[in-house]
């Protein structure tokens, strides 16, 4: 097996005939995806979405894939296959739209319905091209045929690419339920008839490759939600993704079931259920959706919400009610049911926010004490069962933590992918098909680019690590009037501290120590600011961490007069 290594370079140009892919996000992370595809000068995008940050990543709101390997090649993009709706694989489109607008989306009616009201809040009009499972486009020198998968959206596609450098399959997000809810299998056959023209490259999700078996049939939930409904005294409150339109039908048809009414809770779940509630994914009895402004004239044992906040994100509906920082406040004998699974990184959020749910009385329902949710990844039983239809003569794990991707080869090299022709890659990591096999060939540059308010791209690593020590250690601040013409020191120092622990009080037995240093630096003729800035950095940081064993930050403030 072929895998990244950190010292190589720019790619060549790429040679006549061959097809080059570059994966940009998702490769050892789980969001972010988007996957370049270049022919003939020509470049294809597939996906563009946001990873979320996590508690290392103070202040973020998005992370975003890195354009930089694309910037200046705008006008080569023919245009974006979005596979499915979910923001891990949308939410990056905006930022790409702002820089150049007339870049043409392609995607399943559900999925460009969701993109274009996201868009239409960055007041960008998109152009879009509808496709659905079956449906054959010429895009630039791309042909490109979609086949349907189930997954946990409605509409979920996956793209096989062809140029005449052979063709590529991308499966997308994609599971195997042979019991949807809406009754759209994953066209096995579709992938049968695929592997008899041939696959030279397939990159295929690797998110539940290290769970054997099967992924429960999505119906199982059911009869959970209907145990859940039939013991609940008071309001239930459940928290999904979004976009989850299966789960949130699931909810729906036990509420009508138990005679409650629902209400939608947060922007997001709002426009994005009124969308498919709309194109008629999602079914809705007469009279069961209702304001949540209407919820104080309902009896609490009629009342079901829906909101997010599913992943402990601080932002959202749930988190706040944990907080006790929104309209709706926990009472005692609520039921509150976390329909989803825990993205990784995300564990010590979601249990921050079960811990203040049951701290005012709420019985929370999770993945771990009820099969409330099941996943949408097809697990390693399932990749078996498509490696063997598919018979790629290239593999190539996406989707996926490095752990998930190196599973997935290893199910690749058991249904008899040579190990030479399976390439584990990540971000930014260049692979070449030529002339039938897949070789890394290079690295474009492809790190985290931060959304932080309406600042992107300004906050980098230098700044999230002062904000960590900022939120560890706090900050000490030393101001001193410097003489310039004499060295002497006319006002202060004067030191206060926020956040650290230490008493402004404390610093008096280190005063002496760093008005000694700045009188002998003034004696040896040393009197410019930044290096006296330099000298009370050193002097009180030292007798911080010798005192305290403490490293805050020090910003030294020398005023020279």
């Amino acid at each position: 097996m072929s895998h990244p290594h950190p010292e190589l370079r720019l790619p060549p140009k790429l040679p006549q005939g061959g097809l080059r892919v570059t994966p940009l996000g998702g490769l050892g992370e789980i969001g972010r995806n988007m996957t370049v595809f270049e022919y003939d000068g020509r470049l294809l995008i597939v996906d563009c979405g946001v990873l979320f940050p996590e508690e290392e990543q103070p202040g973020i709101d998005l992370i975003l894939p890195d354009f930089s390997s694309i910037r200046d090649r705008l006008d080569d993009i023919e245009g974006i296959v979005l596979t499915h709706g979910h923001e891990d694989h949308i939410g990056g489109v905006p930022f790409l739209l702002r820089e150049k607008p007339d870049i043409p989306l392609i995607g399943s009616k559900l999925t460009l319905a969701l993109i274009e009201a996201k868009l239409q809040e960055h007041r960008i009009r998109p152009y879009t091209l509808e496709v659905a499972e079956g449906h054959r486009e010429r895009i630039g020198p791309f042909e490109c045929e979609f086949v349907a998968v189930n997954h946990s959206i409605p509409d979920a596609l996956a793209v096989a690419i062809r140029t005449p450098a052979g063709m590529v399959v991308h499966t997308g997000d994609f599971k195997m339920d042979q019991l949807p809810l809406d009754g759209r299998l994953t066209d096995l056959h579709a992938f049968a008839r695929l592997s008899e023209e041939g696959i030279d490259l397939l990159l295929s999700d690797s998110t539940n490759a290290e769970v054997p078996g099967f992924v429960p049939p999505e119906r199982d939930i059911s009869n959970v939600l209907r145990q859940v409904f039939a013991g609940a005294s008071k309001r239930i409150i459940v928290a999904s993704f979004a976009s989850h339109v299966h789960r949130i039908q699931q909810i729906l048809d036990a509420a009508h079931e138990y005679g409650r009414r629902v209400a939608f809770v947060g922007r997001s779940m709002v426009r994005n259920m009124g969308i498919a509630r709309d194109l008629g994914y999602l079914k809705v009895p007469p009279g069961l959706v209702v304001d949540v402004k209407t919820l104080d004239d309902l009896p609490q044992h009629e009342i079901v919400l829906v909101c997010t906040g599913s992943q402990g994100e601080p932002m959202a509906a749930l988190s706040r009610m944990a907080n006790r920082d929104h309209q709706i406040r926990i009472v005692q004998g609520d039921t509150v049911i976390l329909a989803s699974s825990l993205i990784p990184g995300n564990e010590n959020a979601v249990y921050r926010v079960i811990n203040g749910l049951t701290r005012w009385g709420a019985h929370v329902v999770h993945k771990g004490n009820a099969k409330v949710h099941v996943s949408g990844h097809a697990s390693a039983g399932e990749l078996l069962y498509f490696y063997n239809i598919c018979k790629p003569r290239n593999l190539m794990p996406v989707h996926g933590e490095w752990r998930h991707l190196r599973a997935n080869a290893e199910l690749g090299a058991l249904t008899g992918v040579p190990h030479d022709r399976i390439v584990i890659a990540e971000d930014g990591v260049v692979v070449d098909l030529i002339e039938g096999k897949a070789r890394i060939s290079g690295k474009v540059q492809a790190g985290y680019v931060y959304v932080d308010g309406l600042s992107v791209g300004d906050v980098g690593e230098p700044t999230l690590k002062d904000r960590k020590i900022l939120g560890d250690e706090g900050i000490i601040s030393v101001f001193v009037v410097l003489d310039t013409s004499t060295g002497k020191i006319t006002g202060g120092p004067h030191i206060q501290a926020r956040g650290s622990g230490i008493e402004d009080s404390a610093f008096s037995a280190v005063l002496p120590k760093v008005v000694e240093v700045l009188e002998r630096s003034a004696q040896d003729g040393v009197v410019e600011a930044h290096q006296m800035q330099q000298l009370i950095r050193r002097t009180l940081g030292k007798w911080v961490s010798d005192t305290y064993r403490r490293r805050p930050m020090i910003l030294p403030v020398v005023v020279e007069v």
